[in-house]
């Protein structure tokens, strides 16, 4: 089972260069995790979600291999091989694309949203789903990047949840 942390970071790129670090430890074995968005309030007052998983790309290449393979097969029954690969390409692609748009994975985009709105323009947040983490080395990676991490919200026990606020408090304290 997964647990939310929501970072908070006082400047709007913020929550992209901890994303980028997550990525590398991940890389490094230190965190395991589902799902990061960044989200961005700009200086007018817009939300913006970035995701790291873009179902919509995923969704249309997954159809356009789906539809090759049917079409190809479709085609062999009918003896063109070559159009239903064509066909299928096309018709897979179109479908997996509609089907990409429609599918919301990981964090719900409404949630992220309503969050969104709490935070001050010229700021932004890194949403992440965690499996497996070691807090430590982790805090420790964060606390090297600008903007000051500071925890909005998480779904961890009470215990951890005070321990992680505690590290962010005393680390932000500390660089400054």
């Amino acid at each position: 089972m997964s647990d939310l942390v929501v970072l908070g970071f006082d400047t709007l790129d913020g929550a992209t260069l901890a994303r980028e670090e997550i990525w590398k430890l991940e890389n490094e074995y230190l965190v395991d995790v589902d799902d990061a968005v960044v989200v961005r309030r700009t200086d007018d007052g817009k939300i913006h979600l970035d995701q790291s998983v873009h179902t919509v790309a995923l969704g249309a290449v997954d159809g356009v291999w789906s539809g090759m393979l049917l079409g190809t097969l479709i085609g062999l029954v009918f003896l063109n091989p070559l159009a239903g690969f064509a066909v299928g390409a096309v018709a897979g692609g179109t479908a997996g694309t509609i089907g990409g748009a429609m599918t919301d994975f990981g964090i719900n985009d409404n949630f992220m949203k309503s969050v969104g709105a709490t935070l001050k323009p010229g700021t932004s947040a890194l949403f992440v789903l965690v499996r497996k983490v070691e807090p430590q080395k982790v805090v420790s990676h964060l606390r090297a990047l600008s903007g000051h991490p500071h925890l909005i919200q998480t779904s961890l026990s009470p215990e951890a949840e005070q321990k992680l606020r505690t590290a962010l408090v005393a680390d932000n304290g500390s660089a400054a």
